[in-house]
């Protein structure tokens, strides 16, 4: 069970008037008593953080406020993922408000990889550039941003993650990870970080009187293009974040954008989006682009304010996204099957490669192995790079208590990997195929020397027991409307069905197990789903229970179909009695 202090639990249900349930998960995460209110109903108002705190963004704002005032083109370049297409979108049209239309230059995933590069920057300074505002990314670029400041650019990095004791060359560098940024911001996503950086300048070009004669940008009317990438990114769902996204979500609900109305339709969005709705609709779809060598189309699409505009690139999405799921199903089964043959399934950190791989696919692939042998993965592919130069691609994805990021530093550090860095939980990397047995024993043990020499045991924290009998809508709705949105740091709650009936189990689109359960005392029963368990030991039990009694583990939910509402239960483990 979630460790919890029963007294400070009550005292949250009883001196914010919630149900006892939520002073229960409140207490579980941690959330202190004086910071209820701003985790549960986040106020712009009262809660919006202060984008001063950030390291040198006093000095930044300042200086791009002249900047905008003198003229000078503004260029930017983004990471091809959900994070950087929201952030380069946020930046192009904060900048279109003031009368600027900036390029923004996104890599071609597969044949550039991840990360800013000398040609890029030189793209830019042709198109015009004086300054290129680089966002989610950059951070560990030593080369390329030395190559910038040669070209005589002002080189700006907007990034979040992992810095190290020595920065890059550019003129300013907000990163809530560098180790002498005191926020306590470190948990936002770019677009994030993007987005306190325009509410920066826009307050220091309203000191110097830009505003006298024009309009102020409606900046709160991009804070769904912040909850888009926030949630996508799966950053932690709590401090700044959640005022970020809960805001966001509510703006998202106009439809506003262009592109998030046309995302809204192809994704068959109709009511309010929720952190479910983007993070197996709207983000998978905007990232599918860059792995069929559409990189630039996420951005596009949240950049314009074309609704026609809108809809073709969104289904032109919603098409790569169809390609990328073929593939990306025939990847994970080979690699499944490596992993079986060379005995790692026990191993600390997995690590694959496979020639003819699409690169575009390693990080999606590295999280279906994690999941499923619950350890942390790595996956490789293998392309040329601009050079003709043999190189491999790889993303890491990790568990609790790994910072896999931390091991793809220290290996670039020893010169095993070209590139290396991201988040504790993902991150990617560029090596050259000699490198690769090396990598892979310093990787082995440095995760072994993070955990200390402990064997990783997969374990499942249950919040609460419930029962089938009180599963009611109006429980599941105060679960909802209190506590979201979920994610890391504020997981989904995780509740025990003991003793229930489990029939009318069978296979539902030929991966999904769907059955209906009760209680032991019979009564009304609901309908319950395991995704992805056909195969597996979870979806064998499910499957061969036949009203066999069987305790659950998984996750309440509203399933809304046509007009009509019912709970299910997504079933996450099960045991037997």
């Amino acid at each position: 069970m979630a460790a919890h202090d029963p007294k400070e639990a009550t005292r949250i249900a009883q001196g914010y008037g919630v149900p006892e349930i939520i002073g229960r998960l409140l207490s579980a995460r941690q959330i202190n008593f004086d910071d209820v209110e701003s985790f549960l109903w986040p106020r712009l108002r009262d809660h919006f953080p202060d984008p001063f705190k950030l390291k040198d963004m006093d000095a930044l704002a300042e200086f791009m406020a002249e900047a905008v005032i003198a003229g000078r083109p503004i260029g930017v370049f983004a990471d091809f993922d959900v994070d950087g297409a929201t952030s380069s979108a946020i930046l192009k049209r904060f900048f279109r408000a003031l009368g600027q239309e900036v390029p923004v230059y996104i890599p071609d995933r597969l044949k550039e990889g991840y990360g800013p590069s000398a040609d890029a920057y030189k793209s830019l300074k042709e198109q015009g550039a004086e300054i290129v505002i680089t966002v989610d990314c950059g951070i560990t670029s030593f080369e390329p941003a030395a190559a910038a400041k040669e070209m005589g650019l002002d080189l700006i990095i907007l990034d979040h993650h992992e810095a190290e004791d020595e920065l890059p060359a550019a003129t300013f560098i907000i990163d809530p990870k560098r180790k002498d940024d005191m926020s306590n911001y470190d948990e936002l996503a770019a677009c994030g970080v993007a987005f306190l950086t325009c509410v920066a300048i826009n307050a220091r070009l309203r000191d110097k009187g830009f505003y006298k004669e024009k309009p102020e940008p409606n900046l709160k009317a991009w804070m769904d293009l912040v909850a888009l990438g926030t949630i996508a990114d799966m950053v932690p769902q709590r401090g700044p974040n959640r005022v970020l996204v809960r805001s966001g979500l509510v703006q998202m609900n106009k439809r506003e954008t262009a592109g998030i109305r046309a995302l809204c339709e192809v994704c068959g969005v109709n009511g309010m989006p929720n952190p479910y709705h983007i993070g197996f609709g709207m983000g998978p779809r905007i990232n599918a682009g860059s792995r069929v060598h559409k990189s630039d189309l996420g951005s596009k699409l949240l950049s314009t304010d074309d609704y026609e505009e809108a809809k073709n690139l969104a289904w032109t999405l919603n098409d790569c996204n169809e390609k990328r799921k073929t593939w990306q199903k025939e990847m994970c089964d080979e690699a499944i099957e490596k992993v079986k043959a060379f005995g790692m399934e026990e191993d600390q950190l997995i690590v694959v490669d496979g020639e003819g791989w699409h690169s575009g696919l390693s990080g999606l692939v590295a999280g279906r192995l994690k999941e499923r042998f619950s350890r942390p993965a790595c996956v490789i592919t293998y392309a040329e790079n601009e050079q003709g130069v043999l190189e491999g691609r790889g993303s890491g994805r990790s568990v609790e208590g790994v910072n896999i990021a931390a091991t793809f530093i220290d290996a670039r550090n020893e010169g095993l990997l070209v590139k290396g860095g991201g988040h504790a939980m993902a991150g990617g990397f560029t090596i050259l195929p000699e490198k690769l047995e090396e990598f892979r024993a310093f990787a082995k043990e440095h995760v072994q020397n993070q955990l200390n020499g402990a064997p990783i045991v997969p374990e499942k924290t249950i919040d609460a027991v419930a029962t089938v009998r009180g599963a009611s809508i109006d429980f599941v709705k105060i679960l909802q409307e209190q506590m979201t949105p979920f994610g890391s740091g504020n997981p989904e709650p995780v509740f025990a069905l003991t003793k229930v009936r489990v029939g009318k189990a069978d296979i539902m689109a030929e991966k999904h197990i769907r059955c209906f359960i009760s209680d032991m005392e019979g009564g009304a029963s609901i309908k319950a789903v395991a995704f992805g368990a056909v195969g597996s030991p979870l979806g064998d039990a499910l499957l061969g229970a036949n009203d066999t009694p069987l305790h659950l583990a998984g996750g309440f939910q509203i399933n809304d179909w046509q007009g009509r509402q019912s709970v299910e239960f997504h079933i996450d483990d099960v045991a037997g009695l």
